[in-house]
């Protein structure tokens, strides 16, 4: 996907749209505006968008909306742009199926990172069928290693976020074995310092929900008290 991937910055401030637009475009991307929710599906409509950057506070339709909107619909990109710089607005993005996060006021050399690392682990050519490729169960799903993609026991597809996929990849490669947060990070996103440390344990919730039988008390995605998280095979295997 590269640089020749198709962005848009979604913002209700003109300036803001402006600034990053200008900005990804003479760093090789193809950006397009959109002032809020209606002005994007329209924008979707006419062209493919493989990252959506997002302002999380818009008058007419919130960020938040508009990305479990976009996470139901497929597997495009989302960054968030949050005012706030405390962790809630984060972790509610992160919980709908934000990829990533940025705060306001932020630097352009910050957000373009952020922009390459999405695209970049969205990336890996995906398996035409599910039955294509590596594949192991984590809990009540099957993980596809080589299409990315997770998948009910009917079959179904579930949705799986570019970081999400990496967190499980990580647990997958690494059974029976205990991983702190810090681990977690380095294996799972390529040692990004930036990357918000607490949000393992947010998108480690949002995964129990999606692979667990029982999410309260899970059995593949094992909280070690004081230490991190494990993961255990299932005994049948494959």
């Amino acid at each position: 996907m590269g640089e020749s991937a198709h962005i848009a910055v979604v913002d209700d401030e003109p300036d803001i749209r402006g600034l990053v637009q200008n900005y990804l475009t003479r760093h090789g991307f193809a950006v397009s505006q959109a002032e809020g929710g209606a002005a994007l599906r329209a924008l979707m409509a006419e062209r493919p968008v493989d990252l959506v950057i997002l302002d999380v506070n818009m008058p007419e339709q919130d960020g938040v909306s508009i990305a479990r909107e976009l996470r139901a619909a497929g597997r495009v990109g989302i960054i968030m742009l949050t005012a706030n710089s405390d962790s809630v607005d984060k972790v509610v993005g992160l919980e709908v199926g934000a990829d990533d996060y940025v705060t306001k006021p932020f630097d352009p050399r910050e957000l373009l990172a952020r922009v390459r690392s999405v695209l970049r682990r969205a990336a890996t050519p995906e398996a035409p069928a599910a039955t294509l490729g590596r594949e192991v169960v984590v809990g009540e799903v099957r993980l596809n290693l080589d299409s990315r993609k997770m998948f009910a026991a009917d079959g179904s597809e579930m949705p799986l976020t570019a970081m999400e996929f990496d967190l499980l990849r990580t647990f997958v490669e690494h059974p029976n074995r205990v991983l702190t947060r810090d681990q977690l990070l380095d294996l799972a996103h390529s040692k990004e310092p930036d990357v918000f440390d607490r949000s393992v344990d947010t998108r480690i919730v949002r995964l129990r929900q999606k692979v667990e039988k029982d999410p309260r008390r899970p059995q593949a995605l094992k909280t070690v008290r004081g230490a991190g998280y494990m993961f255990v095979p299932a005994r049948t295997g494959l």
